[in-house]
Parts: C-alpha cells; structure tokens; sequence
C-alpha cells in the first residue's frame, strides 16, 4: 500500500472512487474535483494497492471553524494557513472496506493537519458513522447547518493539544 498526495493526473480516479462511494446527491462531481485539485492537491491524500486507487481523503483549510456547505464547491474559500482542516469525503471501494484504510487516512491527514499547526480537523457525518469517528478522536458537536445531498448531518471535531 502506497500513500500519497494527489495530482492533476489523479483526477478521473478520484472521481470514479467517489462515484462508487457515495449517492448522486452528495458525490463531488469531475469538475469540482478539478477544481479542488488546482487549488489545494496537498489537502488530499490517496491510499494505492499496487496501482489501483482503493481510497482517499479530501478537505480544504480554512480559518473558519465550522465546515459550510459552500465549502464544497467553492476551492477559492481554501487558505493554505488556515487553522481549522476540513475533511470533505473518506472514501474506500466496498470490496477495501474493513481493512483499517479509512481510519489511516483520517490519522495520516490529522497529524499531517497538526504538523502544519492547524487547531484540529472538522468533518461531518451521518449519525450512523458518529460512533466510527469518536473511536477516532473526534468529538460530536451535534447537528450541523448542512443541507448538503439533502441529508442531516453531525459536525465532528478533533482539536489538536499545542506541543
């Protein structure tokens, strides 16, 4: 297995993990990934098996502490200082699933977020996945303003002690 950072050259991959992954309502389309990808490629990183991408993380950085739905389609909000990263979408094909690879990269992408002194990582989630990403250090702060693919969603916090 091989972690790194995306490319431009990565990009019709992450597209088609993400079409896997999540609903038509909530999956990031290809241009908005190009967009993400031109502006802060360093804010994902991928999990290969030899070289098939089998999962990846993504999120921009922001000095906003709570993650908007605006967020999500608009890579200009990003600030490469930004104190809080966000974690947009933790994806992991069906048949890579319960291998540990999700919780890799959540822990990869948080310490990576704390070396580059940020306050912590936010993220939100389904209520079935609460439990999954407290076993991961993040806290519930409730339900979150999003609206995103017309779900409810959970804000989760990790906040990083300072060294």
């Amino acid at each position: 297995m091989l972690i790194r950072h995306a490319t431009m050259d990565d990009l019709e991959e992450i597209a088609e993990v993400e079409r896997l992954c999540f609903p038509v309502s909530e999956a990031a389309s290809l241009e908005e990934f190009r967009e993400r990808l031109a502006v802060y490629a360093d804010c994902f990183l991928l999990l290969f098996d030899d070289d098939r991408l089998v999962s990846f993380i993504d999120g921009m950085a922001t000095d906003e502490a709570d993650l908007r739905d605006e967020m999500y389609a608009d890579a200009s909000l990003h600030r490469p200082d930004g104190r809080w990263q966000m974690i947009f979408g933790l994806n992991t094909l069906p048949e890579y699933r319960r291998r540990g690879y999700a919780a890799l990269l959540v822990r990869t992408f948080a310490e990576n977020a704390r070396k580059q002194g940020r306050l912590g990582v936010v993220l939100t989630c389904k209520e079935g996945l609460v439990a999954y990403y407290a076993s991961l250090g993040f806290k519930d702060e409730g339900m979150s303003s999003s609206t995103h693919g017309d779900t409810a969603w959970h804000q989760m916090r990790r906040t990083f002690r300072p060294d």
